[in-house]
Parts: structure tokens; sequence; C-alpha cells
């Protein structure tokens, strides 16, 4: 199907990419109105200079809860370094352009005074009412420079680089365009490399093929490469020599990773493999076969960018298979970027939402016996010898899931970050909006109703869980590398499992949060200038790539179930699944809670988790063992052992967040509001999942009624400082992209100007009125001929 444009009724692009509406740098269109307005917002630290020492985290003196003023950024002319050379390639302003010339101390005077009135992010307001002489690009580059030398006057020389810009100071998007200035001194370090990469996909914030590159490609070759293939091809990846791409989805074959049908046929007569996705010809897939061919199927930065993938295809050797393997196989020439002979590639096509994942370009990929040398299959497990005989290496198959930990831990870390983006937005609205409310004409702020608070601070708190859940996978990732560098893979298959659960309980959750963010805006939610239909579409499809989120559940739960049965063995469980070596004790416990407010007790509160997640796995094993084959026992109760498994997560993500909240945590108040948040998060869960608790006995029913008390009580204690906990995350309004949430909560306003920015507003008449409306409103129409 062709696609057709809604600005310009054009065939083959869309209303994202339309020409006709000016150019788009990383998400953001330069000529399509003025960017907008940014401002920075503290954090928790900087709500706690107040003199109410250990009092509530207030947003604001005279209404607490509610949006602030935008911050006074305090902005003085420097005595130095506004000396600046503007180089700006295809301007499309009219006005002359200054090309290399330093700026003037009566220009960089005037940039300053617009700074300061119209504040970070509209350069095109500046360069309009300010500095006339130069252009927005030339005001916004010239910004970057002031910025960085304002945060480095503190600091000692070091090396520059683009991300010496924290994101508070990253007020526009023209700052990236310094990545031209990075040289190839800064691929020294490999770490520092994977860092600055990591953070400049975080400020393009937008779906691209670089994700694929370092989030897949290069990871796949580090953990599955040996190290001459590493030192062969890491530095290529490193400098962008090369791009690559993650092909393993096919499009009869996603999860099932051992049903994949592309074939790596190795010829010992030209040392190469052959590389092939057949044709479905069998008789079994006869109907199939006129419709199914085995091709690459997904794979993002495949259809346009990518020169090189990790593509993963059965093995084949003297006739004998040998599972799937990864091989490095080029797609296109490096010279004139065509795909080689015998590869058949290009776009899968438009996706979910209006722009959302489609800046990503997910692609479509065929093999007709294509030849690579034998060198390019990742050999670290396994060596193929030049006679084509298989050779195990002494490192486990297993390591496999060093790289697997690392992209699971980088996608829980994710969903925190667009779990607190909505949560922002919901709760800065929230304390805009009025509905009902007094009799004395103010109406009251709608995140003060209970329903409210009851649908919003919950994911409030788990915007924080996940966050603190993150950084310790971070740490398991580190501790599972040095374990890795040590010959140490017994924990390997506990890490495998924690990060897979836990990647399919955060973007689940994340992605469901995101949509009740939505419902909580009401109608305005619906509006692409919140921001939260564009988040949403964007973020969804984390449910499904990198491993369908229930698939995952069930490999934690046949994990669970094999830890259970070793129990009788003498075997200790180790990691997350350590509190099942006291699974006796966890059997016959019961809950101590006498008040509300034993709830408040971190060994409570846990113990109340383990006893569940525990019995609900003793109670999976014992079902299962009722089955003369345990594997049609797990299909027969793969729902229920779904249920384990989430539990088990649950489960992680609390001690978690109890354990943050033992270390020292700076700021007046601010470790009191984290417990509040910690104990939300849990008694929300108990309170969602109060069968699981009855029906194992853990708990009583007057128990659950005193969890039910506290956590409204909770509620009470939060909403204070519910817009000084979302402050904390620290998003400029540039990044949230939202008018419901904006910093200085002027939202009205500013949502009447953004309507008027529609193209539909462009003309008074909308296009057809002469041909269609008109001849309908005065009754012309002709009938029709039949």
């Amino acid at each position: 199907m062709t696609r057709r444009c809604s600005h310009c009724s054009h065939n083959g692009h869309n209303s994202r990419t339309c020409p006709n509406r000016g150019v788009k740098l990383f998400g953001v269109r330069l000529t399509d109105g003025s960017i907008r307005k940014s401002a920075s917002m503290g954090n928790l630290s900087h709500y706690t200079g107040s003199s109410n020492v250990g009092g509530p985290l207030t947003s604001g003196p005279n209404n607490p809860g509610s949006p602030g003023d935008t911050p006074d950024h305090g902005i003085a002319a420097a005595t130095a370094g506004y000396a600046s050379e503007d180089f700006v390639p295809g301007s499309s302003s009219s006005r002359e352009r200054k090309k290399g010339v330093p700026w003037t101390e009566e220009e960089h005077r005037m940039f300053l005074l617009g700074l300061q009135k119209l504040g970070k992010g509209d350069w095109r307001g500046i360069a309009r009412n300010y500095v006339i002489s130069r252009t927005p690009t030339q005001v916004a580059s010239h910004a970057q420079k002031y910025f960085i030398r304002q945060s480095n006057v503190s600091r000692r020389k070091r090396r520059s680089s683009l991300f010496d810009i924290v994101a508070d100071e990253v007020s526009s998007v023209f700052s990236l365009l310094s990545i031209r200035a990075m040289n190839h001194t800064h691929f020294k370090r490999i770490t520092e490399v994977e860092e600055e990469a990591g953070r400049l996909r975080f400020f393009v914030d937008e779906p691209a093929f670089t994700d694929l590159h370092w989030g897949m490609f290069v990871p796949a070759i580090k953990g599955q490469g040996t190290e001459e293939q590493q030192q062969k091809w890491l530095p290529l990846a490193y400098k962008m020599q090369i791009i690559g791409c993650y092909a393993q989805t096919e499009l009869g074959h996603g999860s099932n990773v051992q049903g994949l049908e592309t074939t790596a046929t190795f010829d010992p007569d030209k040392d190469e493999f052959v590389i092939h996705s057949p044709t479905l010809t069998s008789s079994k897939s006869k109907i199939l076969s006129l419709l199914h061919f085995v091709l690459q199927w997904w794979p993002g930065g495949l259809g346009k960018v990518s020169t090189h993938a990790v593509v993963y295809a059965r093995l084949i050797t003297n006739g004998e298979e040998h599972g799937v393997h990864g091989f490095i196989v080029q797609l296109r020439s490096l010279d004139d970027h065509m795909p080689l002979p015998g590869i058949t590639i290009g776009d899968i096509g438009m996706k979910f939402g209006n722009g959302a994942y489609n800046t990503m370009d997910n692609g479509v990929l065929t093999f007709d016996h294509v030849r690579i040398p034998r060198n390019q299959m990742l050999m670290r497990v396994l060596q193929v010898t030049s006679e084509g005989k298989c050779v195990q290496s002494n490192v486990p198959r297993q390591l496999i899931y060093g790289t697997m930990v690392f992209v699971r831990q980088t996608i829980v870390a994710d969903a925190s970050s667009a779990l607190s983006r909505a949560v922002c937005i919901a709760t800065r609205y929230s304390a805009v909006r009025r509905q009902f409310g007094s009799q004395d004409g103010v109406e009251t702020q709608v995140i003060d109703y209970k329903t409210q608070q009851n649908r919003l601070f919950p994911l409030l708190a788990s915007a924080y869980a996940f966050r603190f859940v993150g950084e310790w996978l971070k740490w398991l990732y580190t501790d599972v590398t040095q374990r890795l560098q040590a010959n140490d893979f017994s924990t390997l298959p506990e890490a495998h499992a924690c990060t897979a659960g836990l990647k399919s309980l955060t973007t689940t959750a994340t992605a469901d949060a995101i949509e009740e963010c939505r419902k909580l805006c009401g109608g305005h939610g619906y509006l692409c200038a919140s921001g939260l239909p564009e988040l949403f579409a964007v973020y969804v499809p984390a449910c499904t790539y990198e491993g369908d989120n229930v698939v995952l559940l069930l490999q934690v739960a046949r994990f669970l179930m094999k830890t259970v049965s070793q129990l009788g063995s003498g075997k200790k469980p180790i990691g997350t699944t350590a509190y099942l070596g006291r699974v006796q004790d966890l059997m016959q416990c019961r809950c101590e809670v006498q008040t509300a407010e034993d709830w408040l007790k971190p060994s409570v509160m846990l113990e109340a988790f383990e006893a569940r997640s525990a019995r609900m796995c003793v109670a999976r094993a014992q079902n299962l063992s009722k089955f003369a084959n345990p594997e049609d026992g797990f299909a027969e109760l793969s729902a229920d052992l779904v249920e384990a498994a989430v539990a088990h997560c649950q489960l992680i993500v609390v001690s978690k967040f109890l354990d943050k909240l033992q270390q020292d945590i700076p700021g007046n108040g601010v470790k009191q509001q984290l417990q509040n948040l910690c104990y939300i998060y849990a008694l929300n869960l108990l309170h969602k999942h109060l069968g699981d608790f009855l029906s194992t006995g853990c708990i009583t029913p007057k128990q659950a009624s005193l969890a039910n008390d506290q956590l409204r009580s909770l509620y009470s204690q939060v909403r204070p400082n519910a817009i000084a906990l979302v402050d904390a995350f620290n998003y400029t309004d540039h990044y949230l992209g939202s008018v419901l949430g904006r910093y200085d909560g002027n939202v009205y306003p500013k949502l009447y100007e953004e309507a008027w920015k529609d193209p539909l507003n462009d003309s008074v008449l909308p296009d057809g009125y002469n041909e269609y409306i008109h001849p309908l409103l005065k009754q012309q129409l002709h009938n029709a001929r039949l």
C-alpha cells in the first residue's frame, strides 16, 4: 500500500517526513514554528535548602503541590568567552549569514538579554528580537558554547566533549551538532565511547539505527566473538566506519530462536559459509510454501542504513546441523551503499503510531547463497575448522547470557525513563487541572481527589522503583562481566532469569502506566501536544522486542521450578532466589501485622512478599509433579507458572527498593519521601494481587484491610511533595515535549497557541471546500448518472 501524506496529499511519504513542513533534525521540526521554551528543573536537593528542615518538599511557596514558578536562572554577562565562530551550511535564512565571524561584544550582550527574557531554547525568538544580525542556528550554536564555558569555569581542564553538557543545559537539539567535533581520540577508551553513545541516543530521544548498532551489534561481537574477531571488528564499529544491526527475527520465527530456518552451510573447498534463506517447499508446508519465505524481518537499522549485520542461522557442516549461531555478514557496499550480490533488502513499512517507531528503519532481508569467509562466524563458543569440523571451546554456551544481561538491564533503565516522563506530565497537569469542588467558586485541583491519587501515586512510586532496580541491574552486569573474565559462570543462569523477568515486568508495567497517565490527563491527554500518545507509541514495542514478555516469564518460571526441585539435594539457591533456601520457614510463617503502621516495617513487608512467592512456587512445583511428562504439565499449567514468575519479579523490585533505603541518602526529608514511595509501591502491589496473598495464607483479610488504610494515609503524605518528586527527574520542557507537563504550569494559553501551529489552520477555508462542502450547503449537488 502506497504511503500518503496527510499534509500535502502526495504519495511516497507521511506527514512526519513531509518536505513541505520544513526540515527535521533529531525529531524537531526546525522551520515549523519556534522551538519550545525549555526551563531547567531542580532535583530533590533543590528543595532541601528551605528553613523548614525535615518538612514537606513543597514545590512552591504559595501553592504546595502545584507547579512552581520557573526558576530564575540568574543569567549574567560573562567577562570573556563569548567569541564564537559559526559556519552554518545550508541555512535557509534569507538574511546575510556571517560565516566564521566572531561575535561582537554587543551581540553577546543582546544574546544574554534575550536569554534572560525568553529563556533557553527560544533561539528563533532571540534571533528575531534581540540578535537580529544572526540566524537562529548561529544563536543556538553560540548558546551551546556559552553554556559549556559557564559549566567549565570551576572545573579542571579536560578533553572537550559533546557530553560535557548535562541534561538541564541542553535546551535545544542544535547542541547536538557539535558531534562533528568528535575525533578519533574519543575512541581510545571503549567505556567512554559506549557511555557517550548512550547519552547521545538519550538526547536524540528518537528510535534510530544507532540503537541497534550500539545496543545489539557491538555487544554481540563483544560477547560471542573471539579476541581476534573483536580486534578486527570492534574498532570499525566504535568509529562507525561500519554500521551494524542484529538480524535474528524471521518472518515466521521470533521468540523460538531454535526454530530459525536461515542456513549457514560450510563449504570446505573454498573455506566459506554459504548464507541462504530457503523457501519452504517440504510436503508438510505445502500450503505455506506458496506464501511463506524464510527471511529476516524486523531488524532495526536494516532497512536503509546498516552496512553489516550479525545474522543468526542454522550451522551446517558436512551435512550435519549444529544449532543456531551468529555470523557477521556485510550487506551493503561501503563505496556506494548498494546491496551486495545475493542480498535483497528493504524497509518493512509503516508501523503503529503517527511518528513513533517509524523513525526506525526496520528491515526485511533475504539471502540467495551469499558467501562469507569462515572467520566471520562468531567463534568464541564453537569453532569450525577449515576441514569443517566443529570444535567446542572451553567457554560455556551460557556466555551468551552476558550479552543478554547487558541488553536487558538497558531496557529496564529505559523503562524507568519512559515511565518517569509520563508520570511527570500527568502529575503536573493534575495539579493544574481543576474540576468541581468547593462552593466558593474555586474548583478543586484534580490531584487532590483520592481517586486520582490512587491511580497516579503508585505510578510515581513505580518510576522510582524501576530506577533503583535498574541501578542494581547495572551492578549485576558488572558482577557478571567480572565473573566471566575469571571463567566463573556459576551465576549466569540466575542472572539470565532475573534480567528476563525484570525486562518483562518493567516494560509491561510501563506501557500500561503510560496509557494510564494519558487517561489521568482527561481529554487533553489524547492530544499529540500532551506528548503521551507519541510516548506510548514509541515505548510499547519494548513489550515484544528482545523477548516477548510472556515467553520471558515462562523462562523465569522454568528456572524457578528447577530451583525448587533442587532444594532437596542440598544445593543452595543464590542471588535473587536465595530466599527459597528458607522455604520451610516461609511456608509456615504468619504475618505479624496488628496495626496499619506495622506495614511500614521493612522486615514485615519483605517477609510477606517472600512468603507469597515461595508458596506459589512450591504449589506450582507440586502440581507439575502430578504429570507423567513434565513438558505436558508445563504447557497445561503455563498460566499459573506465569503468575509465580510475576510474584518472584515483584519481590525483586520490592527488595531492591528496600535495600536502597538502607543506604545513606543526602538531603533533609528526602529519605522519608522515598520510604513513602517504597511502601506505596509495595502496598499497591499487595492490593492488586490480594488474591495471591490471601489464597496462600500469607496474610489475613483483616491485615489486608489495614494495608489499604495505610496506603490511603501514604497518599496524603505524598500529596504535598508530588510535584517536587517529579521535578527531581530534572526533565526540561523541551525533553518532555508536552504542553500539559510544562514546568511553569502555564498550560491553557500554550495549548491554545499550539493549536494554531497545526497546518490545518494555515488557511481559513479547508481544501475541497468549493468542490464539496459549498455545493452541499447550497444544495447544488448533482445526481449520479446511472
